[in-house]
């Protein structure tokens, strides 16, 4: 197959899944996707009972995000987010990088997390920017997210 076939094939593609940006106006369909990708991104674990969310993309972290503000009425203040990345990265570049991606101020980002085992070892991905954790203080959320998650999964 030529390359122009290819391209061609995925903007007709791309014209029929623009269905998707319109339903997820819809808060019901929002709260349904922001589940699921909770379910395969999120942390399960009922200890913390807190939404705990982890990704090295910046373009899943904005969608849960804009999923997150538009499922629910929340409030900012109840954000903690935590940099994760390698030895020879800039921490306070990345705490940047991700307070713009995720509108979080900077005063509720805690220490960046540094992955020892990477000390003397060079990042080969030059835009690598970390893993970014998300956690949002509320059990009430975290309860709902994981209890529509189950729901879905049960089947008929």
């Amino acid at each position: 197959m030529k390359r122009s076939e290819t391209a061609e094939r995925r903007r007709t593609l791309k014209d029929i899944c623009a269905y998707a940006k319109q339903a997820i106006e819809n808060i019901e369909v929002a709260k349904i996707a922001l589940a699921m990708l909770y379910l395969g991104e999120g942390s399960k674990s009922r200890k913390k009972s807190i939404v705990t969310f982890a990704n090295s993309d910046p373009k899943v972290i904005a969608l849960f995000l804009r999923l997150l503000r538009a499922s629910f009425r929340l409030d900012e203040r109840k954000f903690r987010c935590t940099v994760q990345c390698r030895a020879d990265q800039d921490s306070d570049d990345l705490r940047s990088y991700w307070m713009t991606i995720t509108e979080v101020p900077i005063e509720l980002f805690y220490k960046t997390q540094v992955d020892p085992r990477t000390v003397g070892k060079p990042t080969l991905k030059p835009d690598y920017k970390g893993v970014l954790r998300i956690d949002y203080l509320s059990s009430m959320l975290f309860n709902e997210l994981l209890l529509i998650a189950e729901t879905l999964c049960e089947g008929r």
